[in-house]
């Protein structure tokens, strides 16, 4: 229906805004989609994804999202105290804790409904109210003393086992060795106390087997959006300027999802 103004011109009725329900129900229906990739069907897994994604928009909750899955598949990540890995869920919440910045991490896990102050997830864990300290920056210089006296009474690491997940460029075969170059060149968040390195870019040579590296080879020429999980012992050599990686396991994060979907099927079936 038109309208007309004063004068008598016929003026163009004015568009009908959107409804919020619309914008309500993409957010709810991307809350549910998250909280299902991790396992979550409680009612506090969920608030924390919504506040998530209402304080940093779902293109960076997304991009949390995947890094999760991620680590996930690679093993996942454990308790400070070494007991249990943790949860999907609890793996996503923390990488989003240390990656973002305190006002941030206030909106999402602060409980305003305490009053004391705590945060959520702190709360649920029987943590204590966080208290803001002055960082003080880790002095490089000092670096060389430091290690090399720590090293006068070095431990034994009894298990050494290094990660990389990544897509490949160049693949060289030399015999029954497969050699498969990656460059890291950003580096994650690191906790607090725990200094940025001053130079991310680190270069990665992995050795892997022929035999290993053949269904690998067929998974990432079906899918450009696949990537390698690579495990294995990492040494440094004087003839490689970065990082040698003798593989103990390779695979793609696309064979171990297949295989975890698979898994819970025949589990739903049973």
């Amino acid at each position: 229906m038109a309208m007309t103004d004063t004068t008598g011109t016929t003026a163009p009725t004015p568009p009908t805004p959107p409804t919020p329900t619309t914008g309500k129900a993409a957010a709810r229906a991307a809350i549910d989609e998250i909280a299902a990739q991790f396992g979550e069907t409680e009612d506090e897994p969920k608030r924390l994804i919504k506040r998530a994604l209402r304080t940093l928009g779902e293109e960076r909750v997304r991009a949390f999202v995947a890094q999760a899955l991620e680590v996930e598949a690679a093993g996942g990540l454990l308790l400070p105290d070494g007991s249990r890995r943790r949860t999907p869920g609890g793996v996503l919440f923390h990488l989003m804790r240390i990656g973002i910045d305190k006002k941030a991490s206030r909106k999402i896990f602060w409980s305003h409904t305490t009053g004391q102050g705590q945060g959520a997830q702190g709360s649920a864990q029987g943590g204590s109210p966080a208290t803001a300290t002055e960082a003080t920056p880790f002095d490089w210089t000092a670096f060389a003393a430091a290690a090399a006296e720590a090293m006068n009474g070095a431990g034994e690491a009894t298990t050494v086992k290094l990660t990389l997940i990544g897509r490949p460029g160049t693949v060289v075969e030399r015999g029954d060795v497969v050699l498969v170059a990656l460059r890291s060149e950003k580096a994650p968040s690191f906790p607090k106390g725990v200094p940025a390195p001053e130079s991310p870019a680190v270069d990665y040579m992995v050795l892997v087997g022929r035999k290993q590296w053949g269904k690998v080879a067929q998974a990432l020429a079906a899918d450009p959006a696949d990537k390698v999980l690579i495990e294995g012992y990492p040494t440094v050599r004087p003839d490689f300027a970065g990082i040698t990686v003798h593989a103990t396991s390779a695979t793609t994060t696309g064979i171990q999802a297949g295989k975890r979907a698979a898994q819970q099927a025949a589990g739903a079936g049973s």
